[in-house]
């Protein structure tokens, strides 16, 4: 067994500015990687440039970083921390600005090198990387995975290095002025990562106490996500946590089937990345199952579900339907076949009929 993870983790409220001393000690030129607009919209972006500034730290913003990063994005920002000089990364959102910012600290500290490194294992290393979560799904800011969209093989792909953060600054008031479809979205990530962890074939007793916990908080925000309530401030923080401590799971074994069959549906059809995780997992359960019921045993217990349907039931309820093609279906099929890194963190065989038979039983055919 083993277990490690080097970030730096703080978690409440006013986090940045409490932290402060932390966040200067990792550089003093700081580039700044953030979405469009949520981070202005929901003060991160305004916190974080406030410390810089009364350090008199230079610093440079680029949001340009789109839903699910492009490899082509990520060396454009890269070009230009560069020409900056940056010799820290600070990034702000949800999983595509965190995700982003590693391979762009990637590509800074090596100039020498293009974005065709991403997926060609050297010895490589980063610069220093802070993270600051806005959204309550990703779990980038504890774990080393870094997924770009790869726009010449047509899917998402984590890139061949493991690079943790070294400083995560968590506040769930981030989430205040969030919309309910993103929170619902996002919380099923943190799902899905914890529940994936669980079931993997590197599990073991470490990531299982977090992905023990995590379920067991995600089972207390259900009646949340289920109404028409507002978030409040203590709430917020609960699914910040839960955010954090399942991604503290698949910091140790990485994410599973579930995810692996998302790519193509967000890649092709455009369902959030959250959405396109849970539609799956129902139907991965129950082929898990017929190998290890006491596993899903525990994951329905802690969830507070009696049975797998309840657990779909509860999903289609808060997710919705996606409606695929035959002809979709069968490509993704075949392109799930060719996973074979991702087919290997199951702890059994999948053959290609288990794989239809998930997508069959998750999706609607048209």
């Amino acid at each position: 067994m083993r277990f490690f993870d080097p970030t730096n983790t703080y978690a409440e409220r006013n986090c940045i500015q409490n932290h402060k001393k932390d966040l200067l000690a990792l550089g003093t030129r700081a580039f700044v990687i953030t979405g469009h607009s949520s981070s202005k919209k929901n003060g991160s972006l305004d916190d974080v440039i406030a410390v810089l500034e009364e350090a008199s730290v230079p610093y440079k913003v680029f949001n340009e970083i789109e839903e699910n990063p492009s490899v082509e994005t990520v060396v454009k920002a890269a070009e230009i921390g560069k020409e900056f000089k940056a010799d820290f990364v600070i990034g702000i959102g949800g999983g595509s600005p965190l995700d982003a910012s590693k391979a762009i600290a990637l590509l800074i500290a090596n100039p020498e090198e293009s974005g065709d490194c991403f997926y060609v294992e050297k010895d490589l290393k980063a610069l220093p990387i802070a993270a600051v979560p806005t959204t309550c799904g990703t779990g980038s800011e504890i774990t080393p995975a870094a997924v770009l969209t790869r726009h010449d093989t047509q899917t998402k792909k984590s890139i061949s290095y493991k690079l943790f953060p070294d400083l995560a600054l968590v506040d769930g008031k981030y989430l205040l002025s969030a919309s309910k479809n993103l929170l619902i979205n996002t919380c099923v990530d943190a799902l899905a990562h914890a529940v994936e962890s669980r079931v993997n074939i590197q599990t073991n007793i470490y990531n299982q106490m977090f992905s023990n916990y995590a379920l067991k908080l995600w089972g207390e925000i259900i009646p949340f996500l289920r109404s028409e309530d507002e978030l409040t401030e203590e709430l917020a923080d609960k699914l910040m946590l839960t955010s954090t401590i399942a991604g503290m799971a698949i910091a140790q074994t990485g994410t599973s089937i579930p995810h692996a069959l998302s790519y193509d549906v967000t890649y092709h059809n455009g369902v959030a990345h959250g959405k396109a995780c849970g539609i799956f997992l129902a139907a991965y359960l129950r082929i898990y199952a017929k190998h290890k019921p006491e596993d899903v045993d525990v994951i329905l217990s802690l969830l507070g579900f009696e049975t797998l349907d309840d657990f779909a039931a509860f999903l289609k309820e808060i997710l919705g339907i996606v409606t695929l093609t035959e002809k979709e279906v069968l490509f993704y099929v075949e392109r799930m076949m060719e996973n074979t890194s991702k087919l290997a963190t199951c702890p059994f065989e999948l053959t290609r009929e288990d794989i239809e038979k998930i997508y069959r039983e998750s999706i609607v055919v048209e």
